[in-house]
């Protein structure tokens, strides 16, 4: 019987478990290791965050992302874009030194038991532990809309299902979203020779400006001071008090979650995407279907007027919705009778415990409860550790076999509403 067993070893996994193995827990964890940069994302990407908000996060600090860069040569420079690869990379050199080593094989089923928690292995082995930690990243997450639903891979995919956009070379493409997904994938896109267009609901694209020096006069820093989520007060709020945020109305911490820090494209690609993709802000996509071996869009603009768009692919740069129905890795007795907030993120309490005591979420899941912190890798630091915390209170409690299964799961989730 595990303490804890980690599903996912991307930053927020390999990052709690430095921080359990630290704390003394038995800790084992599953996945490839930081499968989804590495398979997910086409080469040429860059970090929109600057590198020293980049770091995975040990308890004692030693493996940061600018110790990585200093002793291998490499650039970790504040207003200078990361590659995906060089993070990539120093994600397996930090799983290599701070964590324990990682099995990859993927798990397929998470179930409770009488004591605890039953993990199945893609081959097979069935593990048991007293608490799981779910940091499956954003893939499960990925949100296509329904329109494009019908019309099958070959014509529509999600921006994460690309690690290399080579096989769209002279092919007309259209990609879907307002955000830095959308805008870099289409810049990439024409930069391999595709012809590109954006698609954009949004009555305009923003974009962010560069950002300021990190060492400035002290008044300039007051009024708008830098966090790992950008400058101003409101992302210090954001960044740094997480568990302050987690205290705010739930209404308000969902509202939060769905609006902060909306769709944007950073500046350093806003003249890649001027120099050759074809640029619509204000238009939704009504309808799609297949005609021949293309895609026919129908289009309808701000004004009311219809449009039609007729292309190769068309690929949803359209975000991620974190919602419980889609832990699937959760047996699907588990997964129902977890608690929900009102937007279909499961309910954690203030130490990432959802409702089934000793299960545990992190990330996107997250943001929510936490704030939008939990949407990047800056997030990583302040889950780790009071996660770990959680579950070492966790493995201290009775015996879940001694109560009865209905307070099993709603426990925790009850005793924070008394608290109240």
């Amino acid at each position: 019987m595990h303490d804890l067993l980690i599903v996912g070893a991307g930053p927020y996994g390999l990052s709690i478990a430095a921080h359990a193995a630290e704390a003394g827990l038995d800790v084992r964890i599953f996945g490839r290791t930081m499968a989804s940069w590495r398979e997910h994302m086409p080469r040429g990407m860059f970090l929109k965050s600057e590198p020293w908000a980049c770091d995975l996060s040990d308890p004692a600090g030693r493996y940061g992302l600018e110790t990585y860069c200093a002793r291998h040569g490499l650039p970790a420079e504040h207003g200078r874009p990361l590659p995906v690869e060089q993070f990539a990379s120093y994600g397996l050199w930090f799983a290599e030194r701070a964590a324990p080593p990682v099995d990859e094989r993927l798990v397929t089923s998470v179930d409770t038991t009488a004591h605890g928690y039953a993990v199945r292995t893609e081959d097979g082995e069935l593990l048991h532990a007293r608490a799981v930690a779910l940091a499956v990243g954003v893939l499960p997450f990925a949100e296509v809309p329904d329109v494009l639903r019908g019309l099958g891979p070959e014509h529509a995919s999600h921006s994460s299902d690309h690690a290399d956009l080579g096989r769209f070379r002279g092919k007309d493409v259209t990609v879907l979203g307002a955000g830095q997904a959308a805008l870099e994938t289409a810049a990439l896109l024409a930069e391999q020779g595709a012809r590109v267009r954006v698609l954009a609901r949004a009555p305009r694209v923003a974009w962010n400006a560069p950002p300021p020096p990190r060492q400035r006069p002290w008044w300039e820093s007051l009024r708008a001071p830098h966090t790992g989520l950008g400058c101003g007060w409101r992302n210090v709020f954001y960044a740094r008090a997480p568990g302050l945020f987690h205290r705010l109305p739930e209404e308000t911490r969902t509202r939060t979650a769905a609006t902060a820090l909306g769709p944007a494209g950073a500046w350093w690609v806003r003249e890649r995407v001027a120099a050759g993709v074809r640029l619509r802000a204000g238009v939704r996509v009504e309808a799609a279907g297949r005609v021949g071996r293309r895609v026919r869009l129908r289009t309808r603009n701000g004004e009311g007027a219809a449009g039609l768009v007729v292309t190769d692919h068309v690929i949803a740069a359209t975000g991620f919705r974190a919602t419980a129905d889609r832990l699937d890795v959760l047996a699907p007795g588990l997964r129902a009778r977890l608690l929900r907030l009102g937007d279909g993120s499961p309910y954690v309490g203030d130490r990432f415990e959802t409702s089934s005591p000793g299960l545990f979420t992190a990330g996107l899941t997250t943001a929510s409860s936490f704030g939008p912190a939990m949407r990047f890798v800056y997030g990583a630091s302040f889950t780790a550790a009071t996660l770990v915390r959680g579950v070492r209170r966790h493995v201290r409690r009775r015996p879940l076999a001694l109560l009865p299964a209905q307070s099993r799961e709603t426990a925790p989730y009850r005793a924070e509403v008394s608290a109240r």
